[in-house]
């Protein structure tokens, strides 16, 4: 199987351990992956925000970047979701009758990282070791948009020494919501408080998501409460070996 890594503007700008980690987290398993140079934007901030012809060169360059991938794997369930959601509204307003078969034919093979693992290379247990007590946040884009369920919780259930804590009130946003947590900065701040008090309440070590977007906002708030609380992506908990004998 050719996989591609399509780390987002996001995480290779701000958080590029995430992509080092899933990087180590498949070759693990026995994978190759390959890092297309060519990647860029997938275009979610444009289209949130109206500026939707003006995505349409990021939707091309996704399409033709990535076309002879067997998978596309990503660990960013807000980007997965704009590639599966987004781009084939995009092409069906603005693309060429080609460029709507290109991404007809791309979207299937896109795949959160929770979700490859599970569903396409079906495993849960990945070799990890991190002995922490960690919560799961579940971003309102893997939770309402792709639905991932259990999944990331499978995942870091079958993660050696790890101790899963319950987050209250875990279904509720975070308040980031990209230009939402800019434009409506009050109410977001609010949100964040409520997750922050849900984070203290159920005495986590490390609060870990499948956003780093999400862990961004929650992370500086509990940073600037000196809290001493982490926050990690999933994809690198599961990188986590802490203590193995090699």
């Amino acid at each position: 199987m050719r996989i591609a890594l399509f780390i987002t503007c996001f995480n290779d700008t701000l958080y590029p351990d995430t992509g080092r980690a899933v990087l180590s987290v498949l070759e693990r398993l026995g994978h190759t992956v390959e890092f297309p140079q060519e990647q860029t934007c997938c275009g979610q901030m444009h289209f949130n925000t109206g500026y939707r012809p003006e995505a349409m060169p990021m939707v091309r360059r996704f399409a033709e970047t990535f076309a002879h991938y067997d998978a596309v794997v990503t660990p960013s369930a807000s980007c997965a979701g704009m590639v599966r959601e987004g781009h084939p509204v995009l092409a069906e307003q603005y693309g060429s009758e080609q460029l709507r078969r290109e991404v007809a034919e791309l979207v299937p093979r896109v795949h959160e990282f929770t979700e490859f693992l599970t569903d396409v290379l079906k495993v849960e247990d990945v070799g990890a070791h991190f002995p922490h007590k960690v919560a799961y946040h579940p971003t309102c884009h893997s939770l309402r948009g792709l639905r991932l369920g259990d999944r990331p919780y499978r995942l870091l259930r079958a993660v050696d020494g790890i101790e899963l804590v319950d987050l209250p009130g875990c279904e509720s946003c975070c308040g980031f919501g990209g230009t939402f947590a800019v434009k409506n900065a009050d109410t977001s701040a609010a949100m964040l408080a409520d997750k922050m008090s849900a984070v203290h309440a159920c005495g986590a070590e490390v609060l870990c998501a499948a956003d780093n977007s999400c862990l961004m906002h929650i992370g500086g708030g509990l940073s600037r409460q000196r809290s001493g609380v982490r926050t990690m992506h999933l994809a690198e908990i599961l990188a986590a070996t802490e203590g193995v004998q090699r």
